[in-house]
């Protein structure tokens, strides 16, 4: 029973977490908070609270204390700036535990600014930027989710999809004054950015993020034109992505790991055309008997299109960054740049 109780513990989304809270405050201060809540948040969390059904003591306990340690976070920030709040925190629960509450609220805080981007149709969102300066869309940029950064740049023309890479790579920090006055111009009907510390924002690390979700093609086209303009970064961006060749610098126990999340689909298409030490490495961290069947689906699998064997590679690249995010694996670089086809 302990280990059910753990396990659904462990399994709780962020809509349950917040019904519990909610839950645990009883009606009269939960009519407070819901004030401060929009008519979507409100039906959203009153549904969770319908569905959430019975919580355990301990559970609601560590829900609650997991909602003050984020509270008391999100003050000390907007109170006295990141040091600030990174030096009282680290005083009261180690620099662990600060550590990861700063990074929580730090993307609480940070996608608070442009959110208007991730709740826009893709298509409407391009042709809304496509004419901003290169360096007003890096800025907006920074505040979505990879992938969908990935999607909108690959959809600008080549000479603005570089200059806004560029630019996403030299970023490093922007004021509020700037993120307000820019988000403004662009969604007056946004609230402006609260946190009085400088905002860490684009960067190599992100510009790198983005790209390990861009379509081979459109990554090539933009590393081919980058070479030649600033190469420097280019290599810079380049060590730190993770792509599919890389898989040759992994340790075995790290590739044996990812196999056995891969569709064996996906690994044929993957290795069609590999090079003899990428296939030597797979069917080595193979059984067998697996390593038979792939080599057998290679040999009858023909007639394959460039764009197959790359998406395929690239849902494998998916599988081994989300167990490294995990700790279930660690990442090593295998120092090739060519495309395997």
């Amino acid at each position: 029973m302990e280990a059910t109780h753990q396990s659904k513990k462990d399994n709780l989304k962020i809509g349950q977490k917040a019904a519990a809270v909610i839950a645990a405050l009883g009606a009269e201060k939960a009519s407070k908070v819901y004030k401060y809540l929009s008519e979507d948040e409100v039906e959203k969390l009153t549904l969770e609270v319908a569905r959430l059904g019975h919580v355990e003591a301990e559970q609601t306990e560590t829900i609650l204390d997991d909602f003050y340690k984020t509270c008391l976070t999100q003050k000390v920030v907007t109170d006295g700036g990141m040091e600030y709040a990174r030096a009282v925190l680290e005083k009261a629960y180690g620099e662990s535990v600060a550590q990861e509450l700063l990074k929580k609220v730090g993307k609480h805080m940070k996608g608070r600014s442009f959110d208007f981007i991730g709740k826009g149709d893709t298509k409407n969102l391009i042709s809304f930027l496509q004419h901003e300066r290169p360096q007003t869309i890096a800025l907006v940029l920074s505040y979505v989710e990879s992938n969908q950064a990935a999607e909108l740049i690959s959809n600008l023309d080549d000479e603005k999809r570089l200059k806004v890479v560029e630019s996403i790579a030299r970023m490093e920090s922007a004021s509020p004054e700037v993120i307000k006055l820019v988000e403004s111009e662009l969604a007056k009907k946004f609230d402006s950015v609260l946190t009085t510390d400088f905002t860490r924002i684009g960067g190599v690390d992100y510009i790198a993020g983005v790209m390990n979700h861009m379509d081979r093609s459109s990554e090539k086209a933009i590393f081919d034109a980058m070479a030649s303009n600033d190469p420097e970064l280019a290599d810079n961006i380049r060590k730190k992505m993770f792509v599919f060749e890389d898989v040759l610098g992994m340790d075995d126990r790290s590739v044996q790991r990812f196999i056995r999340e891969c569709d064996m689909k996906d690994v044929v298409y993957a290795l069609k055309n590999a090079s003899g030490q990428m296939l030597e490495l797979f069917f080595s961290n193979m059984s067998a008997r697996m390593a038979e069947t792939i080599q057998s689906d290679l040999e009858v699998t023909v007639n394959v299109r460039l764009k197959d064997v790359e998406e395929a590679q690239q849902r494998i690249v998916a599988i081994i960054r989300k167990l490294d995010e995990e700790g279930e694996l660690i990442l090593g670089k295998g120092g090739k740049d060519d495309i395997i086809a």
